[in-house]
Formats: C-alpha cells, sequence, structure tokens
C-alpha cells in the first residue's frame, strides 16, 4: 500500500480549522493552529516517528461485554511516511448489526472467511513487535484487543492520541479524529479501521507539533512531575522538550499575557437608567424575514411563527419591564427567540441581561454555537461571558500545588475495577490538559477539556467558595478563571449562568453576579426544585469529616502547615501557641460531631426499624417525633457539637489575627479551612430548635453500611414561590421563564405559584402557550394499558414485564423505559434481559453505579438497543430519529407518599396531593413524552402502563396535558398488535 503523507490534498482547510476553534481564541494562538498542517511537512520529531505503530479497530457495538472485533487495522510510522501495514477483517460469534454495516461498509460477505479472533490478535502481535502502539480512545481498542487470549502481548505501551491531543490543542471544540483529520488535510476517516489508521498516522504530526508550541519549560514540567508513575506520555514530553531550550516553567507569565492589560467598563445598573430604549415589534419581524439579522447568522433557517411569536413576547417584556411565562413546544427554536431581543435590548441600553439554564450543556450550545452566531450578524458583534460555579473553574493556584505535590490523591477515587497507577496516569493528563488549556485560553471552564472525572477528584483542580485565597491568590484577579470571567461578565451584554449560581447570588444577596435585572430562566419547570435543593441547610456527616480532614492538626492538613510556617512570624510562639490550642479544638469538635452522627444513625434506624428504602430513607422530623426521648437525646448530643463547632471557630479566628500582614495568606486559608464549622454550627441550630415555620425539616441515612458517613441532617425550604417574590422579583425588571413544560392543561396555575408569580399583581406577569411546530398527532400515538394491574397487585409485575416483552419485540428495540422504582426496574430487567436477548434483542438498565452518560451514548450509538432507566432520564435526554422510538412508562411519577415535603405539605393542607404531588406527576410524563420527538421527522409511540390513568379521575389530566390527542385505550394483551399496525401504517405514510 502506498504511503499516505501529510498535506497531500491542496486545498486550502484554514475555514475548517476556524470552525473547529473555540469562540474567543487569541489572535496569536489562532494563527499556530492555522499553520499547523503547512508546517507540520517541514519538521522532524525523530524517534517518536520510528517504529512507531498506529492502531485502529472496528467492532459489532459499544459495549466491552457483547461486542466483538471484525476489523484490525494498523502501519508502522517512518518519518513522515507509513508503508508498513497491517489489515484483517475478523470473523465474529454473532451477526454484524445492520447499524454497524452502514457506518463501517463492513457486511458479513467480508467476515466470512476471515479469520477468528485470537488468530488475527495473534499476526498482530508478530506485526507489532511489542512497539509503542498509538490509538485515538486507546482504553476502547486496547480492551477489545486484550480480551481476546494472547492480546496482552501486543504491547506494553498504549498512547491515547485522544487524550494527547487535547493536551497539545486545548482550543479546539472537538478532538474526534474525524473532525482533526478533515481539518488539517489528512486522509479522510471512514471508520474502516484501514483510513482511519492513515489519518491518525498523519495526525500524530499534528499532535507532535501542537504540543511544541506550547509555552517553553511546560513539556519539562510535564516531564518531571510525578516521576514516580509510568505515565505513558513522559517520554513524548521528555524527547520533545530535549530539542527545546527550556526553562523553568511559570503559568504566571503566559497568563500575563493571555489578558493584556485591555481595560473594561463595567456596564451601568438598569435601574441607575432614566429612560430605556425598546425594542420594537416591527424590529423583530424584520430581523427574521429572508435576508434579515437572524436567516444571515443561521444557514438554512426556516421561518417559523410561533419563534418570531415568542420573540416579539421577549421584546415586549423587556420594553415594558414586565414578566412573562412562555410555554414553548418542542422545535420552536426558543433559545433564538429570547437572545434576540435580549441582546439587542443590552446593546441599545448599554445594560447587562442575563440568561439561566438548568443544566451546563444548554449553557455551553448557546456560548459555543447560538450566540457567536449571531453575534457575526449584529452590527458592532455581541460581547457575551459564560458564569458557572467555583468547580466548573480550575483553581490555578491548586494546579500549582497538584503538579508539585509529594503524592497525587489516588486516595480520594474509589473505582474497584480500575488500579491506582491507572487512576494516577488520568490524574496526570488532567493536570496537562488544565495546564495547556490556561496557556492558551484567557478565559473558559473545564467542561470542555474532557476531562474524565471518575478518576479525578475535582478538589484536586478546583475550590469551593470558602477555600478560595481571592487577594493572597499569586492569580488574583486578571488571571484567575473565575474572577476574570467575573469581571469580563460585568461589562458583557449577555451572562449566560445556570439555574444554580442565579440562587446562589440570590443567597448571597447579589454579590456573585453582576446587578443584572433582566434574565430569561430557559428550562424553567426545573428552576423550584433547584431553588429548594441550594436553599437548603444541611449538617453532612460527609462535608464535616472532609472539613475536618482539611483542617487536620499540628500534625496534618492545614494547621500542621500553619504551624510549620509560623516559625518564621515575628511572634512565632504566641502563633504557635494559639494554633496548638486550635488542633486541640478542633479535635473536641470532632469527637463531639462523631457523637452526633453516631446518634444520629442509632435514632433512624430505631425509627425505622430497618424498613430503609433501596439505597437511601429520610424521616421527617415532626412534632411528634420531636417529643420523643429518642430525639431529645440527639438534641442534647447536639448541642454539645454546637458549643464544640463555636469554639473551634472562634479559636481559629484567634489564631489567624496572630499571622501579620506579611502572612496575610496563612490567615485567609486558616478562616477558609474553618468556614465549614461556622456553617455546621448555625444549619445545626435551625435544625434542632425546629421553629422557622419556612422549613420541613428531616434526617437522612444511608441504607447499606458501607456508605456509613453520608448521613445527615436538612431544613429545607416549604414554599420557594414565596421566597422568590419576596427576596429576588421585586428587585428585577423583567423575567421571561420558558420551558417545554409548564402549563397543566391550559393553566399556569401551578407553575406561577412554584416561582412566586401568584403573589405579585396580574398587570405585572403575562402568560403565552406556544404549540410545537412538530405534528405530533401524525407523528406519536399513545397507547395507555387499560387493564394493567395496579402498582400494588402482587401481579404487577410480572404483568408489567409480558407487556414489556411484547413491546421490545413488536418495536425491534429502541424503547425507552423509565422507571420510578429501581428496586421494580431491576427486577424486571434481570429477568427481561435474558429473553429479548434470544430475540437478538439488547437491553441495557440504569443500574447502580452505571454511568447515565456512558448509557446515553450506547443507546444513542445503536437502534436496535433498549434502555430502562431512572429520574436522569425523564428529562434532557436527546435522542433523535431511529435511535428513540418508543417510550414506556409503568408508574405514574407521583411523589413518594412518605417524603417529608409532602408528609409537611399535607398537615398544612388537606389539598396537598391536588395542588402539588398531581401537577408534578403530569408535568414530569409531559417531560418524559417531550424525549419521544425531537425533530420534525421523528415519530414514536409513549406507551402508558398505569391503569389509573383509566380508573381514576385525575387521568383526564395526564391524557389532556400530552402534546397529541391521538390517544387509544388498549388491552394488554392486544398492545403488541396495536404497535405492529401503527407502525405498517405510520411507515406506510
Amino acid at each position: 500500500m502506498p504511503s499516505q503523507a501529510i498535506g497531500n490534498n491542496n486545498t486550502d482547510h484554514a475555514d475548517l480549522v476556524k470552525a473547529l476553534l473555540l469562540p474567543r481564541t487569541p489572535e496569536n494562538i489562532r494563527e499556530k493552529y492555522l499553520s499547523l498542517e503547512k508546517r507540520a511537512e517541514q519538521v522532524e520529531f525523530g524517534l517518536l516517528e520510528q517504529d512507531v505503530v498506529v492502531l485502529d479497530t472496528e467492532t459489532t457495538g459499544l459495549s466491552f461485554h457483547d461486542s466483538e472485533l471484525i476489523q484490525i487495522a494498523a502501519a508502522r510510522i517512518s518519518g513522515r511516511e507509513h508503508e508498513d501495514h497491517f489489515e484483517t477483517f475478523v470473523h465474529p460469534q454473532a451477526r454484524i448489526p445492520p447499524k454497524i454495516s452502514a457506518l463501517t461498509h463492513i457486511t458479513e460477505h467480508d467476515v466470512a472467511s476471515a479469520p477468528d479472533a485470537q488468530t488475527a490478535v495473534a499476526r498482530l502481535v508478530e506485526f507489532v513487535g511489542g512497539q509503542p502502539v498509538v490509538a485515538h480512545n486507546a482504553t476502547f481498542d486496547r480492551t477489545f484487543i486484550e480480551k481476546v487470549p494472547g492480546g496482552h502481548a501486543v504491547s506494553d505501551i498504549w498512547i491515547d492520541s485522544l487524550a494527547l491531543s487535547r493536551i497539545a490543542l486545548p482550543r479546539l471544540r472537538t478532538h474526534r479524529l474525524s473532525d482533526m483529520a478533515d481539518a488539517f488535510g489528512c486522509v479522510p476517516v471512514t471508520h474502516r479501521a484501514t483510513d482511519d489508521v492513515d489519518a491518525l498516522a498523519n495526525i500524530w504530526r499534528i499532535l507532535l507539533l501542537g504540543l511544541c508550541d506550547l509555552p517553553k519549560g511546560l513539556l519539562e514540567l510535564f516531564a518531571t512531575m510525578h516521576p514516580d508513575v509510568q505515565w505513558p506520555y513522559r517520554p513524548i514530553f521528555k524527547h520533545l522538550s530535549q530539542n527545546k531550550q527550556e526553562v523553568p516553567f511559570s503559568l504566571k507569565a503566559p497568563r500575563t499575557t493571555l489578558i493584556g492589560d485591555a481595560e473594561m467598563s463595567p456596564h451601568i445598573n438598569v435601574k441607575e437608567k432614566d429612560v430605556l430604549k425598546p425594542v420594537e415589534s416591527c424590529e423583530i419581524s424584520a430581523a427574521f424575514e429572508q435576508g434579515g439579522l437572524i436567516s444571515r447568522a443561521f444557514k438554512n433557517y426556516e421561518t417559523r411563527p410561533e419563534q418570531i411569536a415568542m420573540a416579539r413576547e421577549v421584546a415586549d417584556a423587556v420594553s415594558t419591564s414586565t414578566h412573562r411565562v412562555i410555554e414553548a413546544g418542542t422545535g420552536i427554536g426558543k433559545s433564538i427567540a429570547y437572545l434576540l431581543p435580549e441582546a439587542l435590548f443590552a446593546k441599545r441600553n448599554k445594560i447587562t441581561v442575563g440568561i439561566a439554564t438548568k443544566t451546563n450543556a444548554l449553557t455551553d450550545q448557546l456560548v459555543s454555537h447560538d450566540l457567536p452566531m449571531l453575534s457575526e450578524s449584529m452590527p458592532g458583534g455581541l460581547n457575551f461571558v459564560s458564569l458557572k460555579g467555583y468547580e466548573h473553574y480550575p483553581c490555578l493556584f491548586r494546579l500549582d500545588q497538584a503538579a508539585a505535590a509529594s503524592d497525587l490523591p489516588v486516595n480520594l477515587v474509589y473505582e474497584k475495577n480500575k488500579s491506582e497507577h491507572t487512576i494516577a496516569c488520568e490524574m496526570l493528563t488532567a493536570l496537562a490538559v488544565t495546564y495547556a488549556f490556561a496557556c492558551q485560553s484567557p478565559d473558559g471552564d473545564l467542561d470542555c477539556l474532557g476531562i474524565r472525572w471518575r478518576y479525578v477528584p475535582r478538589q484536586m483542580l478546583t475550590v469551593a467558595p470558602s477555600e478560595c485565597l481571592r487577594s493572597s491568590c499569586p492569580y488574583f484577579p486578571e488571571e484567575c478563571f473565575i474572577f476574570g470571567a467575573r469581571k469580563r461578565a460585568a461589562s458583557a451584554d449577555v451572562v449566560v449562568t445556570n439555574h444554580s449560581l442565579l440562587l446562589c447570588d440570590v443567597e448571597a444577596e447579589g454579590r456573585i453576579l453582576p446587578p443584572i435585572k433582566n434574565w430569561v430562566i430557559d428550562e424553567a419547570h426545573a428552576f423550584e426544585s433547584e431553588a429548594r435543593r441550594q436553599w437548603a441547610k444541611k449538617v453532612s456527616a460527609e462535608v464535616v469529616h472532609t472539613g475536618f480532614e482539611t483542617l487536620g492538626s499540628t500534625r496534618s492538613g492545614v494547621l500542621k502547615s500553619l504551624l510549620v510556617s509560623s516559625s518564621d512570624l515575628e511572634d512565632s510562639s504566641l502563633a504557635g501557641r494559639l494554633l496548638t490550642r486550635e488542633s486541640a479544638a478542633v479535635s473536641r469538635a470532632s469527637l463531639s460531631c462523631s457523637s452526633l452522627f453516631s446518634e444520629i444513625v442509632s435514632f433512624g434506624h430505631e425509627i425505622v426499624n430497618n424498613n430503609f428504602n433501596y439505597e437511601r430513607t429520610t424521616v421527617w422530623i415532626d412534632q411528634k417525633l420531636r417529643s420523643s426521648e429518642t430525639w431529645k437525646r440527639v438534641v442534647e448530643v447536639g448541642k454539645q457539637a454546637w458549643r464544640a463547632l463555636d469554639e473551634a471557630y472562634k479559636d481559629a479566628e484567634e489564631a489567624a489575627k496572630a499571622f501579620t500582614s506579611e502572612a496575610s495568606t496563612g490567615s485567609s486559608e486558616l478562616l477558609k479551612a474553618a468556614q465549614f464549622m461556622m456553617d455546621t454550627r448555625d444549619a445545626l441550630r435551625l435544625i434542632l430548635a425546629g421553629d422557622d415555620p419556612s422549613f420541613v425539616y428531616y434526617i437522612e441515612l444511608p441504607a447499606r453500611r458501607k456508605d456509613l458517613g453520608s448521613e445527615s441532617l436538612c431544613a429545607e425550604k416549604i414554599d420557594i414561590g414565596a421566597d422568590l417574590a419576596a427576596r429576588w422579583l421585586p428587585h428585577i425588571q423583567s423575567v421571561v421563564f420558558t420551558s417545554a413544560t409548564m402549563a397543566i392543561g391550559k393553566s399556569f396555575e401551578h407553575f406561577n405559584h412554584m416561582v412566586g408569580l401568584d403573589l405579585i399583581k396580574s398587570n405585572e406577569y403575562k402568560e403565552v402557550s406556544l404549540a410545537s411546530s412538530f405534528d405530533f398527532d401524525k407523528n406519536m400515538a399513545v397507547i395507555i394499558a387499560k387493564d394493567m394491574p395496579l402498582p400494588t397487585d402482587k401481579s404487577y409485575l410480572s404483568s408489567l414485564e409480558k407487556l414489556l416483552y411484547d413491546v421490545h419485540v413488536t418495536m425491534s428495540g429502541s424503547v425507552l423505559t423509565l422507571f420510578t422504582n429501581r428496586r421494580d426496574m431491576e427486577s424486571v430487567f434481570y429477568s427481561l434481559a435474558p429473553r429479548l436477548a434470544t430475540r437478538g434483542l439488547v437491553l441495557n438498565c440504569q443500574t447502580r453505579g452505571s454511568s447515565p452518560r456512558h448509557l446515553s451514548e450506547s443507546f444513542i450509538a445503536d437502534n436496535s438497543q433498549s434502555l430502562f432507566a431512572l429520574r436522569s432520564f425523564w428529562e434532557g435526554f436527546d435522542a433523535t430519529g431511529e435511535t428513540l422510538r418508543c417510550v414506556v412508562i409503568p408508574k405514574l411519577p407521583f411523589a413518594n407518599p412518605h417524603d417529608p415535603l409532602v408528609c409537611e405539605r399535607e398537615t398544612r393542607d388537606s389539598r396537598a396531593w391536588w395542588r402539588y404531588s398531581l401537577p408534578e406527576a403530569i408535568l414530569s410524563v409531559k417531560q418524559a413524552a417531550g424525549r419521544l420527538i425531537r425533530s420534525k421527522t421523528d415519530s414514536g409511540l409513549l406507551i402508558l402502563a398505569d391503569s389509573r390513568l383509566v380508573s381514576r379521575r385525575y387521568g383526564k389530566q395526564f391524557i389532556a396535558a400530552l402534546p397529541t390527542s391521538n390517544s387509544h385505550l388498549v388491552q394488554c394483551e392486544n398492545v403488541g398488535q396495536f404497535i405492529t399496525i401503527w407502525r405498517h401504517a405510520h411507515e406506510k405514510n
């Protein structure tokens, strides 16, 4: 086979590279990326291009347990060429799924006479000869190779080019091999292993050159940090650093250069402006017309009347300083509908507007796609910033500490199937990726770096607000990612954040975010529940244990560190005595808290009588329970802990005073580390007293002994709407609440109560319902299994298994079943999965410890696969087309009647179930139904396997709330036949 040299395509790939770069990539960094293809033709990398084997495999699926090899290809690199190739199909034991054949163009004919996996791998061993192997996502290829007998002999050194690309090219939006190959003029990726190997061989030089472009001294740092770990990339960094005149690396220098000295003028608080210039309805109409601003910004734009109507409503809201509640059906394009008028209003009045989303995924979509596209078409552009919580930003001071530390925190990772060495390598890769990103990115966060957080504890790279050194940090404020983002946010036209950070800002009385008075709350159906979570007060055994571990004693932690450094102080003896006294107080507080949590566990087991839920259970602390002798014991021990925490915090304050201004870092570090004691003390006082009627109080307990240490005392707000109406809405000019699921039928009463709109004047807000642009009646049908036994019936699970068997077989897979109960889900799964396997159908399950992301990716990658899942899949899971053709809801998702909030509401309101539990369940079903139709061409079935929809009077409310009127009452035994007829009719059309 002839060699494939990089740069063999004369096409200019600059536009492709530009499209891959993250927004706001600095010009000098941008130019380096644009010149990589040309420069790669002229450089030499010596040993790194000699006797290195690049490898790729194709398999029947993504599952390591069930899938098999069907092709192996490899090539040996020799300079800029790779003439020595290895290629073989592999004969699998099972048939190749049609989707895999369509993707790879590998057919049953191709593999019919191919060697079996063991023979093929033996030939690969001979070809590789133990040389280093480079593969893109090497864990995948290596696992499939090494699960074949003899596969471990291929090589001891596997280099993951995917991970290496994140270090070498941290400003790329994606590091998929196909995208990089196209952008840098390599052989196109076809998902045939032979072509993909040629593409990877070309990309190898691009990656090495990208590493050489990193700042001087950084590769030397990578080569020498934590030398005891056999990190596969270390020899690469060492070799490349030897070819450069390396100098000691300091992150401060490249960060200072990146940030520059650009002055930013904060926008004026909107309430300080006497007159606001409105956004007129005619402007909105013009922007959405053919040739208008929106059609210029977005290729293939299609006019949608509902989108224009929504944009006009948002424009009217900001112009009149009123609020909107907008239910916007799927497919309307609501993000553009609110971004355009908000952005126009911000630029025109030189103010900042805010967008708050539920998920960081939507935040990233707005900042990486929608806003940049809009900015390109707006006169003068658009200044926008993303803001997230502390845990999303790298702390550069902590990054330096982690790189220089004597040990990596492998003890903080609990992965029974991974060795400490593997975990340590993942940690080193995370450090390298973060350093590279920080050297090329003036702003940004950790969410785009592809760090495998299963193996990397966030506290290795981030800090909590209470741990931040602020003015004592060498990177504060300009070079710091989070404070730099906050400074830029004050000058931005649009700030995009999440519900969580916005609610934290409300709790902090506006000390976190800029003074934004015009907000859009997207995914607003989840806003109230997030507020309840954010504003809860908790005494957590896990938090307290971690806090005391961090604070330490005279022999460990912050206290030991400060005791050592105090010898340099002018009055070192005083500082030493105070720190020693603090250490003793901390020890007493730690023991008191341990006694409290032991008492809580004993109390909980006594009350629950070991009748725990599947994983965790909650115990409502009502007035009856508070009068019991067992609770009185908890209170007594709790008071002792409260006093001990109070004493230890006061001693910390005294010790902090002993540090002079020259050692202010030590003072700040001590108080930050001790902050958890004050927070715990205050929450404990609130919960033990139990006299604030705005809270519901409860205990949360683990069911399993191995989870002891995660118990907690909790106080949760009951009426979030009242708090929002009192603490937030009066200070805001306009809020647009929007989601696809807000109304119950045609009523917004429930939602308005949840967010406090029912407590303000009716002329200050308006409700708007905009139907989806999709034809749900044509493309979706609802089946109600009218004779299913009730969930309390003994025959329920066996009947459900029979129904689900019929559904999966007649749908040929592609079914998502959404459970409310883990016990039911796993019981049915373990019985049903083997039966479906005999029909060639794969069923996965969200078992304990499984990764929702991996389950999602596996489901989306194979349209014959089906999935049993829990709450995390009821909303926010997108699978278009043939990937998802049927959603099953076995049981209506009513709140647990023993939930403390439910119990507390029912003691205060005789109609609480009708006011809260019923509408919340209806909205959950609407959310689940929304998983089914995600594009104009999608179609599918929603199956509701709960006969209460027929036998209870509230059933009609569920059915009326669904996006289609095409619903059918069907007996369980006829569901399979109905599906067959519906699919036949639908597929004919």
